[in-house]
């Protein structure tokens, strides 16, 4: 005999909700109040993050776009081979350079000077004028012996007081360098225009001669090293730990260690290669080697996380499907894993040289502040890095470097927004979806 099942106990009956009522619209209109106001805050926030950039960005243009202007001043030269004690067929051959290099253009270029501005007109013109001279006389062997109207750099105050960055009523320039100006600028032998030197030298501790190409080549060629080492290493070791180590506790000790390493302050980097490669392996000091060495240690656990995701995100699909077809474990990782992954990769990979071209401190600790005057011709030479040239110019008394460090800051975030700029085009390219 088999007992009827016994009924639940009926509980409490709930009312139905009464959409009408003054409590739910009350509700309601709360609810509603409240994402306005979420929505109005977001947009606040948005508004004035946006006006901070923009700030930034007028800031640093205003500042720094004349730095890519220079001020001039002609001179009416004469090449007096007597003077320079040099002959025609010097500036022809192997030996050119060296014959340029010993010539006394100082003194010609003192005469000229004097002839054209006064006794008084070479306070006006820079002390690296007669580089000018030399440069010119390289490139047309036929001037010498001849005279010519040469525009040569002006001072700094000279350059400042054309761009009107100077107040002519305050105490900053002297009344008798304001008569000399206010001369030359009557007798138009004053012009302003693109400064095409600041692209094509190195430092100078005159701020009218400094130029960026010396640091920005620092910069490449760090960035060089820095990738040849970095991307193979980071990426064979993310296809390892996720395609051929085995999961057991090493292997997770080795996942934390490098999401640590992600994540140490770069001056620790610094202290490393400091420690390894300069004072254990004697590598020359402030060089790119050196530099890049330190900000491939950086930029590796980026690379490997970056790796590691990319490859994680492939389908198991594709694995099968290989295996399927008689392909090796290799064969499948390098043909069908790799190049769906790469898109990925080179993302990670650009994000993280990004970021290895904005440091400064690691480089600061390795010796790459020192003053070069010269543009480095390989790894091995002295060098500087944008981000520490911007920091040694910021650092000087002189007013012209104002505008040489937002200069070169403008040139920093163009190379940058270059670099994100690939990384968004090798995403987009190379993307695949399933």
């Amino acid at each position: 005999m088999t007992s009827a099942a016994a009924t639940p106990p009926a509980g409490p009956t709930r009312r139905p909700t009464d959409w009408a009522s003054a409590e739910m619209r009350a509700r309601i209109r709360r609810r509603y109040r409240s994402e306005r106001l979420f929505r109005l805050v977001g947009l606040a926030a948005l508004v004035l993050a946006a006006s901070f950039l923009a700030f930034l960005l007028f800031t640093i243009g205003r500042n720094g776009l004349t730095g890519f202007e220079r001020t001039e001043v002609k001179v009416t030269v004469a090449f007096d081979p007597a003077v320079l004690n040099l002959r025609p067929e010097q500036l022809t051959g192997p030996g050119a350079e060296a014959a340029l290099g010993a010539a006394d253009f100082q003194t010609v270029l003192a005469n000229g000077v004097t002839n054209s501005l006064g006794p008084d007109g070479e306070g006006m013109i820079s002390e690296g004028a007669w580089l000018t001279l030399r440069d010119m006389l390289a490139k047309r062997p036929d001037l010498l012996g001849m005279q010519a109207d040469v525009w040569v750099p002006a001072t700094s105050v000279v350059d400042q007081l054309a761009k009107g960055r100077l107040d002519r009523a305050g105490r900053t320039v002297s009344a008798d360098l304001l008569l000399r100006y206010d001369s030359l600028e009557r007798r138009k032998l004053l012009r302003t225009g693109w400064n095409t030197a600041f692209l094509s030298v190195a430092d100078s501790t005159d701020p009218e001669l400094a130029g960026v190409w010396g640091a920005l080549k620092g910069s490449l060629l760090t960035l060089a090293v820095t990738l040849s080492i970095c991307f193979p290493v980071g990426v064979l070791a993310a296809i390892y730990l996720e395609e051929y180590a085995p999961r057991n506790r090493w292997t997770d000790i080795i996942e934390v260690s490098i999401n640590n390493l992600a994540a140490v302050p770069s001056i620790i980097f610094g202290l490393l290669g400091l420690a390894v490669f300069l004072n254990f392996m004697n590598l020359p000091r402030s060089a790119p080697i050196v530099g890049g060495l330190t900000l491939a240690l950086m930029t590796m656990p980026v690379i490997v996380i970056a790796g590691r995701v990319a490859i994680k995100a492939v389908p198991p699909s594709i694995r099968d499907g290989a295996l399927a077809v008689g392909a090796s474990p290799v064969q499948v990782v390098f043909h069908h894993v790799l190049p769906l992954a790469l898109p990925g990769i080179l993302t990670g990979t650009i994000i993280g040289m990004s970021r290895a071209l904005g440091e400064t401190a690691p480089l600061l600790l390795i010796g790459m502040r020192a003053f070069v005057a010269d543009v480095p011709a390989g790894v091995t030479q002295p060098a500087t890095v944008l981000p520490v040239q911007i920091y040694l110019w910021s650092d000087e008394v002189a007013r012209g470097f104002v505008e040489k460090t937002s200069a070169a800051i403008i040139v920093l975030l163009m190379v940058l927004l270059l670099m994100n700029g690939l990384a968004i085009y090798l995403r987009n390219k190379f993307e695949r979806r399933w």
